[in-house]
Formats: C-alpha cells, sequence, structure tokens
C-alpha cells in the first residue's frame, strides 16, 4: 500500500514524538508498504519553523537525510494535484492540508495522520 504522511505525522516519526499512534507506526515501518511525504509538507514546516510556530528538536536542514534514512520518499506537487484542489470540497481550509488530500486521490494514497477532516489512517 502506499502512504502518505501527513506533516504532524512526519514530524512525530521523526521526532520519535508519542503522539504517533501505534497503528500509524506498524502501518509506516510495515515493508509491505511505501510511504511518502508531500513537497508542501516541508515547505509548510520551513514556513511554521520560520514564523516560529513550530520548534523542532531537529534540525530543518536535516530532513532530506532523516526522510531518507527512513525509507520515505518526497512527493512533488504536480498540476494534476493542483487541478484536484480546485475541485475539493471546503471541509478544510488549510491549502496545505488541502494539497496533501488531492495528492492522495491523485496517486491513490492512504493519508496517515490525524485530523478529522482526512479520511486516513491512524
Amino acid at each position: 500500500m502506499n502512504l502518505l504522511l501527513n506533516t504532524h505525522t512526519l514530524i512525530w516519526l521523526l521526532e520519535g514524538d508519542e503522539n504517533l499512534s501505534p497503528n500509524a507506526l506498524t502501518a509506516i515501518q510495515n515493508p509491505a508498504n511505501t510511504c511518502y511525504v508531500s513537497s508542501a509538507s516541508l515547505w509548510e514546516i520551513a514556513i511554521k519553523i520560520s514564523i516560529s510556530k513550530l520548534v523542532m528538536t531537529i534540525p530543518f536542514q536535516e530532513l532530506p537525510r532523516l526522510i531518507w534514512e527512513n525509507g520515505i520518499e518526497i512527493l512533488p506537487a504536480e498540476f494534476e494535484h493542483f487541478l484536484k484542489v480546485s475541485t475539493l470540497p471546503f471541509h478544510h481550509k488549510d491549502p496545505f492540508d488541502r494539497i496533501i488530500i488531492a495528492q492522495s486521490f491523485v496517486e491513490q494514497m492512504e493519508i496517515v495522520g490525524k485530523d478529522e477532516h482526512f479520511i486516513c489512517m491512524d
């Protein structure tokens, strides 16, 4: 199964945060699954760090290495994803969440995260 990690899921995984549920961790670590993170998540993290809305225990510049070491692939945002965003209902207004949702639809991935506005695995 292809899994798309929501932004908070990526942070919790890389920082060893106990907010990451055992079910999510098991799915991420299952070798039968391929895990992805949206390039939009990296953009979201960068923005939140720059406006002091997010403090991480790991340096931002270490993210690419840590993502790679955890076997996660970065999913670039493509035109097809933006096209899907233009047709999504407004259950969620956050632009980062909207592109992640659109990518999950287009790429047929299950989102791993905790958000009542997502249909996702927790």
